[in-house]
Formats: C-alpha cells, structure tokens, sequence
C-alpha cells in the first residue's frame, strides 16, 4: 500500500489481523479502505501487517507516530468501538488475546521501548469481534458496520498531526485484489459447498 523498502516514516498506518478468520480481518480491511479510499500525504505509510509479528518491529521503530487497527476483546459487546490512545495501548493489545497475531504484536511494542524506538504518539483504533472461528469467513455485519467508523478516526487523526489525506476521486482506487473485501465476499463457497466444520464421513462419532 506504500513503499515499505524504507521503514522510517512519521506515520505508520498498521492494519493487523487475519482475513481468513472472519472479524480478525477488521485491522486490514480498515487499512484496505484507507489505501482505496484516500491518497495519504508523503510521510505517511499505510500498511497491511497481517500476522507478520516481530517482523513488523523495524516499520515500528522507524515511525514517530504510529495508528493501529485490531479487532480486540475488550468484553463489551460485538461491534463496540474503542479508541486507545498512548501509554494504554500495550496494556490494551494484551488485556485478552484472542490469536497469535496479538501475542506477536504486543512483542513488537515491548522490543520498540526497549531499544528506545517506540512511537512518540501510539493510538489503537479498537473493534470488539463477534465471530473469530469461521474459517474463510467475512467479518460480521455489526463489525463491518464500523469500518467508516474507524477510518474516520485515523483520518482525523491524521489531520490533527498535519498530515491531511485528500479523498481519491472515482474509479482510482484499486479494488481488483482477489482478497479485498468485495472479491473475497463474492468468491466465498456456500457453507453447503465447503464444508468449514469437518467432514461428517471422517468425523463419525
């Protein structure tokens, strides 16, 4: 989504999350949107981190600010959006870890602190999940809902730090990816067509 062969910026974007467990995908989908949807400024990477780990510890520290989506169990209910912001954030991404990308992640912020590297200005843009165990799942209506929500956030946000993204204008987004949203909802099997609970021949009582 932006050149990322130099990890330094003064925004760091960060979407993270798996698409192939239905509202785990929320991070990336919202910086999915953000990259469709906006033309953000020089200074400004905006990043799909998946579940890339430690591996995302370089973009990190190489960042003076740094935006993060995730879909996180607060224990409120399903499509409850949360904003985070600063010192809580590592507390936040910990509180409940729901997968192995989480884990990963809150390993990312601790090594940034301790090199001394971490983002002067963190904010965590938050979903309460409903449904993490579908596998080749979309996220839920009620989190899907807050999408817009969510990217309104960070646009403001990024405003606020001088850092205005400009709306794109029709038809120059590219949509064409075989797994954002809209490709990935239309290609998805029927339940009755791909099974994603086991096979009940092999699975015999």
């Amino acid at each position: 989504m932006s050149d990322l062969d130099d990890p330094r910026c003064e925004v760091l974007v960060l979407g993270i999350g798996n698409l192939l467990w239905a509202d785990e995908g929320f991070g990336v989908r919202c910086v999915e949107r953000i990259a469709a949807e906006w033309s953000v400024p020089e200074g400004v990477t905006v990043m799909d981190g998946g579940t890339q780990g430690l591996y995302l510890l370089p973009y990190v520290q190489g960042a003076q600010r740094l935006i993060v989506f995730d879909a996180i169990d607060y224990g409120l209910p399903p499509g409850t959006m949360k904003r985070v912001e600063g010192d809580e954030v590592p507390r936040f991404m910990g509180a409940k870890k729901m997968s192995l990308h989480q884990t990963g992640f809150q390993e990312v912020i601790a090594a940034a602190d301790l090199t001394s590297q971490l983002p002067k200005e963190l904010l965590l843009i938050g979903v309460q999940p409903e449904e993490l165990e579908d596998y080749g799942g979309s996220l839920r209506a009620v989190v899907k809902a807050r999408l817009d929500d969510a990217v309104a956030m960070a646009v403001a946000q990024l405003r606020d730090w001088g850092f205005p993204p400009v709306p794109r204008a029709p038809g120059q987004a590219d949509d064409g990816a075989a797994l954002a949203m809209a490709a990935y909802e239309a290609g998805r099997p029927s339940a009755e067509a791909a099974s994603r609970i086991g096979d009940d021949r092999f699975m015999a009582a």
